[in-house]
C-alpha cells in the first residue's frame, strides 16, 4: 500500500479528513509492514512546509526518520519510476504526483483523496481515502 503524501500527514497527526475504511486498511497493512511512501513525499512535506503552506511543528527530516522507524516504508525514486512518470498519457503535470502515481504502478494500491489522481483513466489500483 502507498499513501499520498497528503494521506500521509493525515495518518500520523489523526486528522478526521482520513475515512475509516481508508484508516482500517492502512492500520491493516502497517500491522504486515506493508505501508510505504514515495521518498518525493518528503521533499513535498519540506516545501510545503518552507513555503508555509501547511503548518508543521517539527523538522521534517527528523519526523521522516521517526516514520522510517515506527515501520514506514520509504520508496526511492529511481530511474524505472522516473521514465514510468513521463509515460502517464493524460495524466497532469505535477512531477510530484506523476512520480506518486508511477511508484504505485510498480505493484502498489495508491491511498489518495486527490480528485485528479482518482479520476485518472489509467490503470491504478486505488483507494479513496475519505472512504
Amino acid at each position: 500500500m502507498l499513501l499520498d503524501t497528503h494521506v500521509l500527514l493525515w495518518l500520523r497527526t489523526g486528522e478526521a479528513r482520513l475515512g475509516t475504511k481508508a484508516r482500517r486498511e492502512i492500520d491493516r497493512a502497517w500491522q504486515s509492514g506493508e505501508v510505504g511512501v514515495s521518498a518525493i513525499s518528503f521533499w513535498e512535506l519540506a516545501m510545503l512546509k518552507d513555503r508555509g503552506r501547511i503548518s508543521f511543528p517539527e523538522d521534517v527530516g527528523l519526523w521522516r526518520r521517526e516514520q522510517l522507524e515506527q515501520g514506514l516504508i520509504e520508496i526511492a525514486v529511481d530511474g524505472e519510476i522516473g521514465i514510468r512518470a513521463t509515460s502517464l498519457g493524460d495524466f497532469h503535470a505535477d512531477p510530484a504526483d506523476r512520480l506518486i502515481v508511477a511508484t504505485a504502478l510498480a505493484g502498489h494500491r495508491l491511498v489518495t483523496a486527490d480528485e485528479r489522481i482518482l479520476g485518472w483513466r489509467g490503470r491504478l489500483s486505488r483507494l479513496r481515502a475519505t472512504e
